[in-house]
């Protein structure tokens, strides 16, 4: 399977927040699991001062982007099994941030039209584009738009990832042909029209053939009015197409045992470091050295969806409790001065740094005993993940990915991995605050063993990797595992890739009962989006990838049966090969006979 990750920030090349640390792990998990993954992001001037002796220069061509015809060079560089591509245009990328520019929209847009026209360029022709956010939502429209001329990018299917509905690229309608080139019809019928505004990720989610979200949890709160921004009837409409799959972290960068960044190292059988980590991050903070008084830390930005009005609240009944309170972060200037004016009066107990540090950050993760994330909506959280890695008990709200990852602790049989509530309310936070300190300080046995159980969860991104792979091969119709695994006459391709065969989430994975126990949606049968004759008379193997393609704009199935890595032509990626003939004739009957049963109930 040929994959390729439109991303417009990835680690170690750049970042600003947590889709960064997605896409420079996730593909990597990827490639890990057998399948040819290839990432593409813009080549920003950060990228080019760090990596440029690294990055090979491939060609050059020009993008058309509305009324402007503009130039796109092409780098690569190989890592970690994967190939790396970066698009080269010094106007809109020579720029010392990422984003928050007035011209963010053409610039992005042009990166989108880049990575459909820069595609007879690369390696490989792709099976499936993993796009991700606002900044890749015009991927699978300019897919679309150009399908309906150039049937080679028919074949090619799209997921869309969310990571953060708040964030939609939105603009005035107007610019739609200028800034964007495409035609008014994309507003006229409502694709791309959302209160008046032109919405470019409401666009992408009708478009895409997958849309997942970074968790179970979250999944299901973006069909509701509270958690999504105003798109929540667009998320019940795809619902048939919306599935979670929870994020991981880098479980070898994020070792306790072996991270050099720590000032010593510990593991869950040997503690010993932690202490050492403890009074080092009290003589970096400026806090007293007290080893028995547990320290609670929040890293975060310093936004209200964070939470932070709930700890503004109650944090003179939190510093009358025995602990100690580090905060690292920036953001909103009410927040900020609150933080700095309530260090003042906590002198010794208290520590504010309003800004980011790395080297700071991971001297709190390790030397902290609980770490506060009381968030009013967390798509998924990355945070809570590293604390526990590093045996700092997270104290969370139960909200998106916080609650398919924090299980909350029960004295009476010893179970759970941190300390949770449900309602957004600061008295409620405010006891299981109390709860956890007490812990700490009264049963110092059952919060090591607490401890030990949240350091030793797995939130690696081989679990997550295999969700992802069968999502892509839901909506190509490809077998996923291989055929050398999975032989073709044991597992049909239209029963392997179908989403009643496949898990929507991984929670149902998980070796540990999660306490969001009810899976994201999986997708109704495909012969709601393919006509009954056609998947009888071309291609039944094929159904599944069928489920999110409208009629109208799917290609004809006689011109796109499917293509396997063995049939695949090398010199002409963007052709279709001749139809298979390997498949055998009872497998092909029964899906046969079970389409025609289908496509009558869907006709009804």
């Amino acid at each position: 399977m040929k994959i390729l990750y439109a991303t417009s920030e990835a680690v170690p090349f750049c970042k600003t927040g947590g889709l960064a640390d997605v896409a420079g792990s996730l593909p990597a998990a990827l490639a890990a699991e057998g399948a040819e993954v290839a990432v593409v992001l813009p080549l920003y001037r950060r990228v080019r001062e760090r990596f440029g002796s690294q990055l090979t220069f491939l060609c050059y061509d020009y993008v058309n982007l509305g009324w402007r015809h503009v130039y796109c060079g092409l780098f690569s560089l190989e890592k970690d099994g994967v190939t790396w591509y970066f698009l080269d245009n010094e106007q809109y990328f020579d720029r010392p941030d990422l984003y928050g520019y007035m011209d963010d929209g053409e610039r992005f847009g042009f990166f989108s039209r880049a990575v459909v026209r820069m595609l007879d360029h690369m390696a490989f022709w792709p099976d499936v584009i993993n796009c991700n956010d606002w900044q890749t939502a015009l991927v699978p429209i300019y897919l679309k738009d150009d399908g309906v001329r150039e049937d080679r990018f028919r074949s090619i299917r799209t997921t869309l990832t969310v990571h953060n509905i708040e964030y939609q690229g939105r603009f005035n309608p107007y610019v739609l042909g200028d800034l964007f080139g495409l035609d008014a019809g994309w507003v006229e019928d409502g694709t791309l029209l959302m209160d008046g505004d032109l919405n470019l990720l409401k666009g992408a989610i009708l478009c895409a053939d997958a849309v997942n979200a970074v968790s179970p949890t979250y999944a299901n709160e973006l069909k509701m009015a509270y958690f999504a921004h105003r798109m929540e009837s667009v998320m019940r409409q795809c619902e048939y197409k919306l599935y979670g799959v929870l994020n991981g972290i880098d479980m070898e960068r994020y070792d306790p045992a072996k991270d050099p960044s720590i000032a010593a190292n510990f593991s869950a059988e040997d503690m010993s470091g932690k202490d050492a980590d403890k009074a080092h991050l009290q003589r970096l903070a400026g806090l007293r050295e007290e080893p028995h008084v547990p320290i609670v830390a929040i890293v975060s930005r310093l936004v209200s969806h964070k939470g932070l009005d709930l700890i503004c609240e109650v944090l003179h009944d939190m510093m009358k409790l025995p602990l100690q309170l580090v905060v690292l972060g920036k953001g909103d200037k009410k927040y900020e001065e609150f933080f700095h004016w309530a260090a003042q009066q906590y002198p010794g107990r208290m520590s504010v740094r309003l800004d980011y540090n790395e080297e700071l950050s991971m001297a709190i993760y390790a030397g902290a005993d609980l770490f506060l994330m009381p968030s009013k909506s967390e798509p998924c959280g990355l945070s809570q993940m590293i604390a526990m890695r590093y045996g700092t008990v997270p104290i969370v709200r139960e909200t998106g990915g916080l609650k398919d990852t924090v299980h909350p602790y029960e004295a009476w049989r010893d179970a759970g991995n941190g300390f949770t509530f449900a309602n957004y309310a600061s008295n409620d936070m405010l006891h299981v605050i109390r709860e956890a300190v007490y812990l700490y300080k009264d049963y110092p046995d059952a919060f090591g063993r607490l401890r030990k159980r949240a350091m030793e969860c797995d939130f690696s991104w081989a679990r997550s990797a295999g969700e992802y792979l069968r999502i892509y091969a839901g909506v190509t119709g490809q077998v996923w595992p291989a055929p050398e695994a999975a032989p073709a006459e044991e597992a049909p391709a239209a029963e392997a890739a179908s989403p009643e065969a496949a898990p929507a989430t991984p929670a149902e994975a998980a070796e540990e009962p999660r306490p969001f126990e009810e899976p994201a949606p999986a997708a109704p049968p495909a012969p709601k989006a393919v006509p009954a004759e056609k998947a009888v008379k071309k291609a039944p193997a094929r159904r599944a990838a069928k489920k999110t393609v409208s009629p109208e704009k799917a290609a004809p199935a006689e011109k796109a049966p499917a293509v396997t890595a063995e049939t695949a032509p090398a010199a002409e990626p963007g052709k279709r090969g001749p139809k298979a003939k390997g498949a055998p004739k009872a497998a092909g009957k029964k899906a046969a006979g079970e389409t025609k049963k289908k496509g009558t109930a869907a006709k009804k």
